[in-house]
């Protein structure tokens, strides 16, 4: 570079300096200027050698990153620091203690947290993309600001990545798709939310998106026009109430118009709500509710509203902290326009998220908000133990799900996630209440546990401390705070079965002159084709292991031969059988694969990408021409596959064929004796591995019928039941219904 180019650019970074100190949306003091100023000069320092692919000096992105920082964050001079020296322990030989030195803790561990998420997301030899993404949402538990700073950054390469490789270029915007927009859903920063949603279509369907950003271009002129009519209309009313207000029209982004295309399966010219009419009025605090609906009446007075879509975020604010009034009326031509009306103070909020939100609650610093933000994010951090991709789906769930608010039966209001049931509405009052819902009142109404519930619904739960989990609960729940929860004590009652099942093996072992031991404990497991001894144990609980089939193992035992050979092998054998006993989840004979809620069994291919084995985690993909093809969780494509193709993707899981739940229906005959029917249903309560489905009685002229629909795990527990409810004094006859 020539000696002018260099003192024009030096001239073009002073002025990014004195213009981000311009636009900071916090009030900087003295100090606040020095801390920037001196993050500003290592930084420049640090970087003086370095040049972006564009050619540029590398400075101008860690400057363009801190401006997003300090306007459309609003956070401020430790944040906007941390942003100026984001890459610089990445890059140069700084070190986080270096900057812990020169500036303080808070600055050096923000640096360190964006640092560590860099390093993550280079290490793409990590089982998959997945799990880089767990490790940097967990940042949050470090320092909120950490993810928002990395937005920030996201942003900037998604803005400048025209230089780029084209496969690198699809590859950062899938990924902005599938968790930075998301994020910063979540986090209230609707307007990087949609700069990170147009720009990653425009990278990953650039043909889709220039065609709609060139209609929206060819329709501009009309649509300014119509939204004028409208404007024109409503001043005329909003002056003669004194209101003081601007009215603007918001087109609608371009993925949110690509997104309507592909929802409705219509055209550009048939999506009506291309755009938006936002209100934005003037008002004192106490003011504020009353100015919104008095807007409304007069919007309403003019245009006729679809009752079905008012949105009143102004009494119940959105988690984000999001408040607004959404009408939306039939405007001129027949066509639906999107009224949104808020205050100046509830459009910053919509802008800035939490920044803005704390800054007018009580005139707070940066800090204030950041406690309540990162307990509204954590429920999907609780358990850190599942799967990388079942952790980033849950998450992603509760990042982009739409609320609802619903009522206690006292009257408080609660917010779930739209799509929330009533039983993720027991478990997000307490575990404890979740755990022993016994049953679900919607409005009063009896309704089933997987039952959904819309906003305004009162719910009751009922108790009963006899009530457990099944394993029905995990598809009766939404939310990951539910599961979670519920997978926990599945876990426990296994090994509570388990317990139960060793005792009785030890029984059952000294009727056949066996002496229970480690070496008899492995042998079981290698006999029955297990994998632990917590499978074995497990197995005699519930009764699927027989006594013959123990009985051929004693014989098998008596013959020397055998048993020396069996000792060989054993030899051979990891025996860490003891320590399995404590393993919380049990590991077994995988054989069969389902899809869907439903458990359904399909055709399949298994995919040679990834080879997945009985056992793995894994997921189903509708493949045009080869049906459902399955694949590993963590899977190479997987991500590809999550973030462009989600509606082609099935749930499928690997289960053990012998502990499968069955239903069967057992039909009664017999005499009317009194106090048969406690009996009957004394028998059948009274074997916990049996659950009821249904159950009909009736007599005629002395004769009892009975038709009871039970869901069992094996036959041999269902044998069982049979020749118990023989036993009954009064039945004669107990058979099995089998339907075609």
């Amino acid at each position: 570079m020539t000696e002018i180019d260099i003192e024009k650019e030096n001239k073009a970074i002073a002025q990014e300096y004195k213009e981000l100190l311009r636009i900071s949306y916090q009030t900087l003091s003295p100090t606040d200027k020095k801390l920037i100023r001196k993050a500003f000069d290592v930084a420049v320092d640090a970087h003086k050698e370095q040049r972006r692919k564009s050619g540029e000096a590398y400075i101008f992105h860690p400057i363009a990153v801190a401006k997003i920082v300090a306007s459309e964050i609003g956070l401020g001079a430790t944040s906007i620091a941390a942003a100026l020296l984001h890459d610089v322990v990445e890059d140069t030989p700084i070190t986080v203690e270096d900057i812990e030195r020169l500036f303080n803790p808070k600055v050096a561990q923000l640096v360190e947290g964006l640092t560590k998420i860099s390093l993550v997301q280079k290490d793409l030899n990590a089982s998959m993309q997945a799990e880089n993404f767990r490790k940097m949402i967990l940042t949050l538990n470090d320092d909120v600001r950490v993810i928002l700073i990395k937005l920030a950054d996201r942003l900037h390469n998604m803005q400048t990545m025209d230089s780029m490789a084209e496969y690198k270029q699809t590859k950062i915007a899938s990924e902005t798709l599938y968790i930075y927009a998301p994020l910063a859903h979540r986090l209230g920063l609707y307007n990087i939310k949609t700069k990170l949603e147009d720009l990653g279509l425009k990278y990953t369907e650039p043909a889709v998106y220039n065609d709609i950003v060139s209609k929206i271009r060819e329709t501009k002129e009309e649509q300014d026009a119509y939204i004028k009519d409208i404007s024109d209309v409503l001043k005329k009313s909003l002056d003669n109430e004194g209101i003081d207000y601007i009215i603007k029209g918001r087109p609608k982004s371009i993925y949110s118009i690509r997104r309507k295309m592909r929802a409705q399966n219509v055209t550009f010219d048939e999506v009506y709500d291309k755009f938006a009419l936002r209100i934005v009025y003037k008002s004192d605090a106490h003011e504020e509710k009353f100015v919104a609906w008095k807007i409304y009446s007069i919007v309403t007075d003019h245009y006729r509203p679809s009752p079905s879509r008012l949105r009143d975020w102004i009494s119940s604010p959105k988690s984000t902290g999001y408040e607004a009034l959404h009408i939306t009326v039939m405007g001129p031509k027949g066509r639906w326009v999107e009224v949104q009306v808020r205050s100046e103070r509830m459009d910053e909020i919509a802008e800035k998220g939490y920044a803005a939100h704390y800054k007018y609650k009580n005139g707070a610093t940066e800090e204030s908000g950041l406690d309540t933000w990162l307990n509204l994010l954590r429920e999907a951090l609780e358990n850190q133990e599942t799967n990388a991709v079942d952790f980033v789906e849950d998450f992603k769930m509760n990042l982009y799900s739409k609320e609802i608010f619903v009522f206690t039966p006292k009257g408080e209001i609660k917010s779930l996630p739209k799509g929330a049931t009533s039983l993720d509405f027991a478990f997000s009052i307490h575990s404890e209440i979740g755990i022993k819902t016994r049953g679900t009142r919607v409005n009063g109404r009896l309704v089933p546990l997987n039952h959904e519930l819309k906003s305004g619904d009162q719910v009751e739960v009922i108790t009963s401390v006899n009530q457990k989990p099944t394993i029905n609960w995990l598809e009766y729940v939404t939310t990951s705070r539910a599961k979670n929860k519920i997978k926990n004590v599945l876990n426990e009652n296994t090994k509570k079965i388990a317990e139960e099942g060793k005792e009785l093996l030890v029984r059952k072992l000294k009727h056949l002159k066996i002496t229970f031991n480690e070496q008899v404990t492995n042998e079981l497991v290698n006999f029955f084709k297990l994998k632990t001894s917590l499978d074995l144990f497990y197995r005699v609980g519930i009764g699927a292991i027989e006594n013959q089939q123990l009985k051929d193992y004693a014989a098998q035992k008596s013959n020397t031969f055998i048993n020396f050979f069996k000792n060989k092998i054993k030899r051979n054998k990891d025996t860490t059988a003891a320590e399995d006993i404590h393993k919380p989840i049990i590991s077994s004979n995988y054989d069969m694969l389902v899809f869907g809620t439903e458990h359904d069994k399909l055709d399949y291919k298994l995919s040679q990408c990834c080879n997945p084995i009985p056992g793995d985690d894994v997921f189903g993909f509708v493949t045009i021409n080869e049906g459902i093809k399955v694949h590993k969780k963590d899977c190479p494509n997987a991500i590809g596959m999550q973030s462009n193709y989600a509606y082609r993707i099935m749930s499928a899981k690997w289960i053990d064929s012998s502990q499968e739940e069955f239903k069967a229906i057992i039909n009664i005959t017999g005499m009317d004796v009194l106090g048969l029917t406690n009996q009957l249903t004394r028998v059948i309560s009274n074997n916990m591995s049996v659950n009821i489905q249904s159950i009909s009685l009736s007599t005629d002229a002395g004769i009892f019928h009975g038709q009871i629909a039970v869901i069992v795990k094996n036959n041999t527990i269902l044998k069982k039941m049979i020749n118990a409810i023989k036993k009954i004094d009064g039945v004669d006859k107990v058979t099995r219904e089998y339907r075609t």
